[in-house]
């Protein structure tokens, strides 16, 4: 059938996949503030999160996401927010990927903005689960700030790699 995507990755996706996946992790944990007051961290997760989203569509996106976020979690002791940034940062990337991948500029930044709602309002429900209330709005504010931060590193990146990308993976 003409037009119709596979389902299947291929060899080089995955690869490219893990790598993104690896770089994320690294990059993150070279780079992660920690946040007391919410048990949390700040972290440039996103940035890799929004890469993968924008150039490898809604699958990439939520691959990266969920293992990046979980991994991050899992390696740096803060084991009770694995599960959460599984599901929050994998819908993260999936609806990236899902409004921005394959997309105008405009589109992209919209679905940008979607996904950083997306993870903030993430975490504000995780901390809110995990410990309380007032302490899921004490993160809001630096998970702005992590999410913006992202989508301004990665938003340039994916403009530059874009064409490269598409070359190779076509």
């Amino acid at each position: 059938m003409a037009g119709k995507q596979s389902t299947q990755f291929s060899t080089r996706m995955v690869a490219a996949l893990g790598l993104l996946i690896a770089v994320d992790v690294a990059l993150s944990m070279f780079v992660h503030i920690p946040v007391p007051m919410t048990h949390g961290y700040v972290n440039l997760c996103d940035a890799g999160i929004f890469i993968a989203a924008l150039l490898f569509g809604r699958r990439g996106g939520a691959i990266v996401g969920g293992a990046s976020g979980f991994l991050l979690d899992m390696i740096l002791g803060y084991s009770q927010y694995m599960v959460f940034s599984l599901i929050v940062h994998g819908l993260e990337g999936f609806l990236v990927g899902q409004f921005g991948a394959n997309k105008s500029k405009r589109q992209q930044l919209v679905a940008l903005a979607i996904g950083s709602l997306v993870m903030v309002a993430g975490y504000f429900a995780s901390d809110s689960i995990l410990y309380t209330v007032p302490t899921g709005l004490i993160g809001v504010p630096m998970n702005a700030v992590q999410a913006v931060l992202g989508a301004v590193i990665a938003f340039p990146i994916v403009v530059q790699l874009k064409d490269r990308v598409k070359a190779r993976f076509s």
